[in-house]
């Protein structure tokens, strides 16, 4: 047995022996989140690092720096087309099921997370553009670090010799990270564990999760619906007849990156994980990984949009709010661009579902009817992002070109 496949096999038992711990057990096993928190500061220690040099990485293979325009827009168009199907989706699920029809709205509050927060369609264009980068990269607001390190990436390649330099710097960066990722992963079966654990045990173990998901178990098996046609229908036919991949395999080899996904339920501390699966299990090419999966999991959010079109129709339905053809045009729209917008950090779909409310008119308050089941769901819509990311690169290694780059041991 390889290294590769053990280490997948522990994951694998890491999340049933943490499920099955956490389910029965219940609240003791909240003494293990400090384990679960080390692993994802493991993890996301990596992360700002690793953008910078995979941005500048991406930018300098592509050698002619105009190509970065006509490959960046490949990518943003690709995304935008996938995470609008999704929201087609979501909406088309949430009107056939109508899970808010004849739920008790009266006590809905509105969550301490969104508390304050106005946030508009001009506020993500706003963040790709921060004052001081070093204070962004601490805060690891990712969207001006990207567009920091593709300007950064292309100017080197205007300055000869001395960019070439600069460049291999940050190469021998990228490549001694994705050595610590390798290393940093033999933590993950104890990692996943704890964090799969912990929160079952936060929430009451078995009893206590099946006390919330019965509450509005509709809503719960609308977002799930439309999750799993979007994962399991939608992405691999794009992956078997765009990307001409096989699929299975292709997932096989992402498995590590999709275990990752679900017991961290953050896009961002699984992207270490997945540009490793993608280059080294599934052959993408080094140039595609460092550009694609980056952006992917900054602003590549199909499951994140699915339910945030989703929660806007089922908070509609349940608050008595009668929502028109235009009004769901309009959350299609919203929801769509404010995925874009959304963190790659547990939950923060609660905050950018404020531009979709905001857009239509629902109270805000309807978003704490569906918080005692948000951090499960989390789960599944984090597994969707990345997956589609996964998805993405292959789709853009096939349109990017012939790969020029010489691989360095």
């Amino acid at each position: 047995m390889n290294k590769e496949r053990l280490l997948l096999y522990l994951l694998l038992t890491g999340i049933l022996t943490g499920g099955l711990c956490g389910w029965l057990i219940g609240t003791p096993m909240i003494a293990w989140t400090w384990v679960g928190t080390l692993f994802l500061n493991a993890l996301k220690m990596l992360i700002v690092p690793l953008i910078i040099s995979a941005m500048i990485m991406a930018v300098a293979e592509l050698g002619d720096v105009r190509r970065l325009g006509k490959s960046g827009t490949l990518v943003m168009a690709y995304y935008l087309c996938t995470t609008a199907m999704a929201v087609l989706i979501g909406i088309i699920a949430v009107n056939i099921i109508q899970p808010g029809i004849g739920i008790v709205s009266g006590d809905a509050v509105q969550p301490e997370q969104i508390i304050g927060k106005k946030k508009g369609i001009e506020d993500i264009i706003l963040s790709l553009v921060s004052p001081n980068i070093v204070e962004s990269a601490a805060k690891m607001e990712i969207l001006p670090l990207i567009v920091f390190s593709l300007l950064f990436g292309g100017i080197l390649t205007t300055l000869g010799e001395k960019g070439k330099q600069v460049i291999g710097f940050f190469d021998g960066v990228n490549r001694a990270i994705m050595k610590m990722v390798r290393l940093i992963m033999w933590l993950a079966p104890l990692g996943v564990f704890a964090l799969v654990a912990s929160k079952l045990g936060e929430k009451g173990g078995g009893a206590g999760v099946m006390e919330e998901i019965i509450k509005i178990g509709k809503y719960f098996l609308t977002v799930l619906i439309g999750l799993g046609i979007h994962g399991f229908i939608v992405l691999p036919l794009i992956l078997g007849l765009v990307a001409r991949r096989k699929v299975l395999p292709y997932a096989g080899g992402m498995l590590q990156a999709l275990t990752t996904a679900w017991s961290t339920a953050s896009s961002m501390a699984s992207l270490p994980v997945t540009m490793r699966c993608a280059r080294e299990n599934n052959g993408v090419s080094r140039r595609s990984t460092m550009l694609v999966t980056p952006l992917g999991a900054t602003i590549n959010m199909d499951g994140t949009a699915l339910y945030e079109a989703v929660a806007a129709i089922f908070i509609a339905q349940a608050t008595g709010h009668p929502l028109g053809f235009g009004d769901q045009a309009l959350i299609f729209v919203t929801a769509t661009l404010a995925a874009i917008g959304a963190a790659g950090i547990p939950e923060a779909g609660l905050v950018t579902m404020v531009i979709v409310l905001n857009a239509v008119g629902l109270p805000l308050e309807g978003i704490g009817l569906i918080l005692t089941v948000d951090w499960f769901l989390d789960r599944f819509r984090t597994t969707v992002n990345v997956w589609g990311d996964a998805v993405g690169a292959a789709v853009m290694d096939r349109f990017m070109g012939p790969e020029e780059e010489k691989e360095r041991a």
